[in-house]
């Protein structure tokens, strides 16, 4: 089985996020079972695999959506679910999580957009609130970063009256509005009608390609993530069985579970080219 870390060929500064032996459970089932993962500064790193085999629960333990049980989790050198004091790591408290999540964005797979506020707002309000920003200020900046996936003309518009593609596009301006420093994707594109997906996935695409940002994404849009990806992660059982450059794991993967699993893919119709 494949080693459960490995850093960013060339690379030789600290990793922006590391996994340390991190554990996770609900009840007898294990989610994450001692998990190592390391994540440089600017990579583009896709999640793979069957469900239930801990990859949203990776990027939930990220925004501080659940706990772990075991092991520690660093940002940046800095430990997420800890807190030093007096020389050891204790539990980290509401106002330690508070302010490492600051750096960290999240779009998850339902838009989660308030709906009495219109997309402007929805996009406006997280600013005012957690940046402090004054309403003119952040209208201005919600409105460009609206325009830059393509809804400036939609910003006064309600939830209710946007396709899923336009909600989840609004979710994608909410959270980089907020300007992160690392940015989650939980499966973006899975509660969309098919003849929407591409549309998100080209913001996606525009996205990577213009930002420096550290983006983890979970995907079972194996084409995307080909594109999009430094590195690809095929995790199963809560470990991570098979890394690597994209086109190595998607068309030379070396452990029988991914290829296994990819031959599941391609039967059910989804080719990686």
């Amino acid at each position: 089985m494949a080693a459960d870390s490995s850093p960013r060929i060339g690379s030789t500064a600290k990793p922006l996020i590391r996994f340390e032996g991190v554990e996770k459970r609900y009840g007898t089932s294990v989610v994450l079972d001692d998990l190592n993962l390391d994540v440089h500064e600017g990579e583009k790193l896709s999640l793979i695999g069957p469900s239930g085999s801990g990859k949203t629960t990776i990027l939930r333990i990220l925004m501080t959506l659940e706990k772990i049980e075991g092991g520690h989790v660093w940002i940046d050198g800095a430990p997420l679910w800890h807190m030093p004091r007096n020389g050891q790591l204790v539990p980290a408290d509401e106002r330690h999580l508070g302010r490492m999540r600051a750096s960290i964005g999240m779009v998850f797979q339902h838009f989660n957009l308030f709906p009495h506020m219109t997309a402007g707002q929805n996009v406006s309000r997280p600013q005012q609130i957690v940046k402090g920003l004054d309403k003119t200020t952040a209208d201005r900046v919600a409105r460009e970063f609206l325009d830059r996936v393509g809804l400036a003309a939609k910003a006064d518009s309600y939830p209710s009256m946007l396709s899923g593609g336009q909600k989840q596009r609004v979710a994608i301006a909410r959270a980089l509005a907020m300007e992160p420093r690392i940015m989650l994707f939980d499966e973006v594109t899975s509660a969309l009608d098919p003849e929407v997906v591409d549309e998100v996935l080209q913001v996606l695409r525009n996205i990577s390609l213009e930002s420096r940002m550290t983006m983890l994404m979970v995907t079972h849009e194996m084409n995307f993530a080909r594109e999009f990806s430094d590195r690809v992660l095929f995790l199963d059982g809560g470990r991570i069985v098979e890394q690597g450059p994209p086109d190595q794991l998607f068309h030379a993967p070396r452990e029988p579970r991914t290829k296994s699993f990819l031959k599941k893919i391609a039967a059910a119709g989804q080719r990686v080219d």
